[in-house]
């Protein structure tokens, strides 16, 4: 089973989901505050389930949220954000150099997410480098 990891940041708070294998699977926006984040989690939960809407190609389905939109960044990868049913973002992924890689990413949240537990990191000491995030 998966894990939700938040942590508090010099900027703020965030999480990642942690597939069972300690991998990111995805990760979230920055929080001003520990409840917003807490509430982040719970909104991935919530919204994993939704379809998957497939910009890579031409005349895709427009699909409603909750929803996975997967996409091409600039630099020719593939990532997927996850929209909450408000159509905020609530998750975003890694770059891919494979579709069926991304792909991979979105089913892993969706069996990874509604069932993972919730854990806090160590905070990070003071002038500690911090991981980097995810565009």
């Amino acid at each position: 089973m998966g894990k939700f990891v938040w942590k508090q940041t010099k900027a703020g708070f965030r999480f990642n989901l942690l597939a069972t294998n300690g991998q990111v699977i995805a990760t979230s926006e920055t929080y001003s505050s520990e409840d917003a984040c807490l509430n982040g989690i719970e909104s991935v939960r919530n919204s994993c389930l939704g379809g998957i809407e497939n910009q890579t190609v031409e005349n895709f389905e427009t699909l409603t949220h909750p929803k996975f939109e997967v996409y091409t960044d600039k630099a020719g990868e593939f990532r997927f954000r996850l929209k909450a049913r408000n159509g905020q973002i609530v998750a975003v992924s890694e770059g891919y150099k494979k579709l069926e890689s991304c792909l991979n990413g979105v089913d892993s949240v969706k069996r990874n997410a509604p069932e993972a537990s919730v854990e806090l990191e160590a905070p990070i000491k003071p002038n500690a480098p911090e991981t980097p995030e995810l565009q």
